[in-house]
């Protein structure tokens, strides 16, 4: 049975009840599959969310969440030797909301980031205190203070963040949308997921963002780094 992906409607979700469908098991840590969660699973350049899940004999701390092999379930690993519950078992997935909600903060700015680059985006990465992304630019000459002052104008903005869904073939019909040249936007299912920055910025992306810019907080250009010919890593870390 696929995973109910509740942080895809309410990334503001902290915990939901669930029950257990599927265990895993590799190298002697356990993994659980649920019917429903709120953990976001490592993908896009985001990790997957640690947490628990609370169970009537106790709480299993998860590590990291992870796809399965068909990316319709989530698997939540267990820390190493703990003993899961059994399938059937009531639970209450809980993520770790503090590290998950600096993730939506950053993640959110680096869309902005995007767009004060309007460059194709080569890779990147979401972290708890920084982030970063990976620019294809012809030209050097990139200033840190010129480009945080331009990113936290827009963060200022207090704009708003949404998402909808559009069909595989209005975004074939629209290859404009992606930015990513290493990674393609989640496709297959039918329909891919568009996050919208009012009035800024719309890309596939299947993370978790923040409501608001605003919420997003004074963030700061902590390096640019060359990384080939044409290749430059812009970082970015809360100010």
């Amino acid at each position: 049975m696929p995973t109910e992906f509740v942080f895809r409607d309410d990334a503001y979700r902290q915990e939901t009840e669930a029950t257990v469908t599927g265990l895993t098991e590799k190298d002697g840590v356990a993994g659980v599959m649920l019917d429903r969660t709120v953990f976001y699973a490592t993908g896009g350049g985001q990790p997957g969310d640690g947490g628990v899940l609370v169970a009537a004999d106790g709480e299993r701390r998860v590590t990291v969440a992870v796809y399965g092999e068909t990316k319709q379930d989530i698997v939540h690993v267990l820390e190493p030797g703990a003993v899961p519950p059994a399938v059937g078992t009531k639970v209450v997935a809980r993520i770790d909301w503090p590290t998950r909600y600096k993730r939506m903060r950053m993640h959110t700015g680096l869309h902005l980031l995007s767009v004060v680059l309007p460059y194709p985006v080569t890779g990147g990465s979401v972290g708890t205190d920084e982030a970063r992304l990976d620019f294809d630019i012809p030209e050097a000459g990139l200033d840190r203070d010129t480009i945080t002052e331009q990113l936290n104008a827009l963060i200022a903005k207090d704009a708003a963040v949404s998402e909808r869904w559009i069909s595989d073939a209005e975004l074939e019909a629209n290859p404009g949308l992606v930015k990513t040249m290493s990674v393609k936007p989640p496709m297959g299912t039918g329909k891919v997921r568009l996050v919208e920055i009012a009035g800024l910025d719309l890309q596939p992306c299947g993370g978790t963002h923040v409501r608001r810019t605003g919420e997003i907080g004074r963030l700061a250009i902590s390096a640019i780094e060359k990384k080939g010919k044409q290749n430059r890593r812009v970082r970015v870390v809360f100010a």
